[in-house]
């Protein structure tokens, strides 16, 4: 997705988004310069957060926060439980302001484009930076099929494919990125609750895949899985950041260590650091970074 594509059309012209990348390909196109299994070789864009604050009503829950993300890398966001990490990812893609009582100020930057900016449309951040929750959450009435599709349809974008055929091409394409096509290609007439939970979380990350986003964010994506499901989230994960760019909500410090290029680390809505992943675990500039990390807090 072009970053242009966040500005409604009629406000394009004087759009800064304008001149920031070079258009996508499209979902063809994408397919034909996927890899042999399936998946697809693009660059993701990168982000950066400028003094973001959240509130929740009068309450402060992000204070001013500064941090870049890397494109085609996994960030970690750790901390202790209420220090902003969910409140953080959910600015990210302007989720947070769903909360009756909720604002954010600052800017999220993607590409350059700041995603609170005047005239953006907020459906098409969402597009380009999608979200996976803590819990799968497929639609229970809706086929594995109709759960990857209905984001193309709810966005338009299914509208616009000439044909089933065509549209089939893209499902099959987003269940094969999220590592799910070879369990499920006899069963996408099956509701996408009867897939087990690993499998459910991993649906729900086709779905997002089918958009097309530049940004994937994560929300403890494996707090409810068993051991197996989650390293299977976590190889995912590893593969998906050749073509998207990743941030991932996390307790599990060995989770981080072992999925993460960089590491966030959080406490009471302010960031204290953010580095490669083995500097912050081996070797943090600062001591309560330190404390956390190795169990004496959290």
């Amino acid at each position: 997705m072009d970053p242009d594509e966040l500005v409604p059309a009629g406000a394009r012209a004087t759009s800064p988004g304008a001149a920031l990348a070079p258009a996508r390909g499209d979902a063809e196109q994408r397919a034909r310069d996927a890899s042999e299994d399936g998946r697809a070789r693009r660059a993701g864009l990168g982000m950066r957060l400028e003094q973001l604050r959240a509130f929740y009503g009068d309450a402060e829950a992000l204070r001013g926060i500064d941090l870049d993300f890397h494109a085609n890398e996994v960030t970690a966001i750790i901390g202790p439980s209420g220090c902003g990490k969910s409140t953080l990812v959910r600015c990210i893609n302007r989720m947070h302001e769903e909360i009756p009582g909720a604002r954010a100020e600052g800017s999220v930057l993607l590409q350059g484009l700041d995603v609170y900016g005047p005239g953006i449309d907020v459906v098409a951040v969402r597009r380009a930076i999608g979200m996976v929750f803590q819990k799968p959450n497929p639609f229970p009435t809706m086929s594995v099929f109709d759960n990857v599709a209905s984001g193309l349809r709810l966005s338009g974008q299914g509208r616009r494919e000439r044909s089933r055929a065509a549209l089939s091409e893209k499902v099959e394409l987003a269940l094969r990125s999220a590592g799910l096509w070879d369990e499920v290609s006899d069963r996408l007439a099956e509701p996408g609750a009867s897939l087990s939970g690993g499998q459910q979380q991993r649906l729900c990350i086709a779905r997002s895949l089918a958009v097309d986003p530049e940004v994937i964010l994560m929300d403890e994506p494996c707090s409810a899985l068993d051991p197996i499901a989650t390293l299977r989230i976590e190889e995912l994960i590893d593969e998906l950041k050749r073509s998207v760019t990743i941030v991932i909500v996390t307790h599990n410090m060995q989770q981080a260590a072992r999925v993460a290029d960089r590491t966030a680390f959080m406490l009471d809505g302010r960031l204290v650091e953010a580095g490669p992943t083995r500097e912050i675990f081996t070797n943090p500039s600062d001591p309560r970074t330190e404390d956390y990390v190795t169990g004496k807090f959290g």
